[in-house]
């Protein structure tokens, strides 16, 4: 799942190609694109990065022309990733807070998106073993402002910025932009679907779920992370909120103007909320992967959800209880950043027992 960006002055670092690389690219323009924070991130064709800038209510398409396979498969592995990147960037540990990762589904190169105690974000590639800056200034990009966003001095019943949610994370798939987040209509959850290269059509459904550990229908909160899968035929949302219920959708279903009822398949547990879903698959079958704040990493058949029929209507009490779709707790607690290398390994970002925050490939062992 994935958070949120600001303004980039880069020091030294590498520096993304002014050179279009194929049609996705055409009507880039070459600049210094004004980020302004970074909560997150996906690729989509040709090795464009989208980064999902939420305090500017915009996503920003960069050229990053890294399209070279791989002569084989990275395993990523690193200790005390936080410390490094300290180190790297001239900061103490407790200035650096990692927004999100992506790996380049054509390169396998891993991407983080940080942002400092000075509130600078930061795009970052892993090269070498280590992380080096990725200059933001003079590059080709595109760039999209959304519609309607939640304003920059909206709160929450706490007093917390509700800004930050303007973006909750992205995907990329058939053509389109996938951004999910808050908007500032009466049914704030919303889902846009923005067609690449990038036009001013942007199609924004609102959506209701019924949320079984508040024992009600819910329209306000935003989608912390989610993915897209074939279910039983046909393309599916498949997105989970805090506390934390898992919930889909037909893509076809989620038109423009929309309100939207999701199809609730479980609770799985609150007091918790999601990090990062992806998909994965193993000898034919395929798992949801779904990373947690205050949960172990939970696997979820993708058969086992094709075979919920419904939705979840009743209340789930107990807290922490889980009800609806079984899943299976991995034994990877407090995975902070999750995304597929291929179709059987996955990198996680994980804070170990003694503390140590590592940089990890797990593979098919666990699927």
């Amino acid at each position: 799942m994935k958070h949120l960006l600001v303004t980039l002055t880069m020091i030294s670092g590498i520096a993304l190609s002014s050179f279009a690389t194929g049609s996705a690219t055409e009507n880039f323009v070459f600049g210094t694109p004004e980020v302004q924070s970074i909560h997150a991130l996906t690729f989509g064709p040709e090795g464009v990065l989208f980064l999902g800038d939420s305090k500017a209510a915009r996503v920003w398409a960069l050229a990053t022309d890294d399209t070279e396979a791989p002569a084989e498969m990275p395993t990523y592995r690193m200790d005390n990733v936080d410390e490094v990147l300290a180190a790297q960037l001239g900061v103490d540990a407790n200035e650096v807070a990692i927004q999100d990762m992506a790996i380049n589904p054509i390169s396998k190169q891993l991407y983080l998106a940080v942002h400092l105690g000075d509130g600078k974000a930061i795009l970052l590639l892993y090269k070498g073993g280590q992380f080096i800056p990725v200059a933001m200034e003079n590059v080709r990009y595109s760039e999209v402002a959304l519609e309607n966003a939640v304003a920059e001095d909206a709160t929450d019943r706490r007093g917390r910025s509700l800004r930050v949610w303007a973006i909750s994370d992205l995907s990329f798939a058939n053509d389109q932009l996938m951004v999910s987040g808050l908007s500032n209509q009466e049914f704030a959850s919303t889902f846009r679907s923005i067609p690449f290269p990038f036009q001013t059509e942007q199609q924004a459904a609102s959506l209701e779920i019924f949320h079984a550990a508040h024992g009600r229908f819910e329209t306000y909160a935003p989608i912390k992370t989610f993915t897209t899968a074939e279910v039983n035929g046909k393309a599916h949302l498949i997105a989970s909120y805090t506390c934390t219920p898992l919930v889909v959708w037909p893509l076809e279903t989620l038109e423009p103007g929309a309100h939207v009822k999701g199809r609730t398949v479980a609770e799985l547990g609150s007091n918790n909320s999601p990090l990062d879903m992806v998909v994965m698959n193993n000898g034919g079958e395929r798992y949801v992967l779904l990373s947690n704040t205050n949960r172990a990493l939970m696997k979820v058949a993708l058969t086992d959800i094709e075979a919920f029929e419904g939705t979840m209507t009743d209340p789930v009490e107990e807290r922490a209880a889980t009800a609806g779709t079984e899943f299976i707790a991995l034994p990877f607690v407090n995975v902070l950043q999750l995304d597929k290398l291929d179709d059987t390994n996955f990198v996680m970002l994980q804070r170990q027992a003694n503390g140590n925050l590592a940089l990890v490939t797990a593979g098919d062992r666990w699927l």
